[in-house]
Parts: C-alpha cells; structure tokens; sequence
C-alpha cells in the first residue's frame, strides 16, 4: 500500500506553508488529486500525464488545474511504496522551473538525511 509523508524540516513544513495561501476549495482539489494518485498506485491502475509527470532524477509533479490558476505539487518515492510530497508552487510558464525542481532535490536530500531513508 502506498502512503504519502510530508517533508517538515527544522520545523517547517514547505506543504503545508504553500496550502495555506489557497482557498479552502483549491486545498480540496489538491487533496483529492492526491488522493487520486494514491488510489490508482494502490490498486496498480495507469497513471495519466495529466494526473502525474516525471520530472528529473527521480523528482515528480502530481498536477492540479484550478479554475484560474495551475498547481505543481512535486514528490518521489522511498521505500518502494512511500511518497514524499516536498512542497507545491502555483505554475507560472509553459514548463515547470528548474529552480522548483532543484528545491524538490535539496528538500529530498535534507529530508532523506533525518529520516535515514536510503
């Protein structure tokens, strides 16, 4: 069964501080695409594009469109059936930054550290 963990590092949690600037129904959706994910992986389901992308280097984004902006929320595995959300950004261009893309690997790197995760 896969499950999601949030990364919370020196007492700050990038998740969490980003959903905080939503609506409380833009959270909902965010919730439940995740929910989505995690309910196709765990019945071994295909995941679309539209739902989820690799990035880079073991780095992915599950996507959310919202009815007026687009929302990134990127992970990766651990463990086999652990999903590690980093943090989400609201998307401003055609592709997705590398400097979000770079914060996702830093977040993983300190992340993976503390909680000894090969």
């Amino acid at each position: 069964m896969y499950k999601v963990e949030f990364v919370e590092l020196d007492n700050k949690a990038p998740f969490a501080e980003f959903i905080a600037t939503l609506e409380k129904n833009e959270v909902a959706k965010i919730f439940a695409s995740i929910d989505k994910f995690i309910d196709l992986k765990n019945n071994s389901l295909p995941i679309g594009e539209n739902l989820s992308k690799k990035l880079d280097d073991g780095i992915f984004e599950i996507r959310v469109s919202l009815p007026n902006k687009i929302v990134r929320n990127l992970y990766y595995y651990v463990s086999g059936q652990k999903v590690i959300i980093t943090h989400g950004f609201v998307k401003k261009s055609q592709k997705t930054p590398s400097s979000e893309i770079a914060k996702a690997k830093e977040l993983r790197k300190k992340y993976n550290e503390r909680m000894s995760y090969e």
